[in-house]
């Protein structure tokens, strides 16, 4: 599947300190996927170094196209599948 990296997602990446290159090979090999309820968005959640990262996606036609990328805990991805926020993929 075909990546699209918009301008922002670069610019947020860039902001944060992540690797275009690693948010790629999280996005392509991370078996880690949810559904946000409340955003309706694809969400894959991966480890970028030291950290977990959940990147929100959306899908057109045969790319891929991540949103933004935020550091979380584990313990936050379980508690947004214990209230619902987060359902398994």
């Amino acid at each position: 599947m075909n990546i699209i990296f918009t301008d922002y997602i670069k610019y947020r990446a860039t902001l944060r300190g992540f690797s275009l290159h690693k948010i790629e090979n999280i996005l392509r090999y991370s078996q880690e996927k949810y559904f946000d309820v409340e955003t309706q968005r694809k969400i894959i959640a991966g480890k970028h170094d030291e950290h977990l990262v959940i990147i929100p996606y959306e899908i057109e036609k045969e790319s891929l196209i991540p949103v933004t990328i935020h550091i979380t805990t584990r313990q936050q991805i379980k508690f947004r599948l214990k209230t619902g926020r987060f359902i398994h993929e």
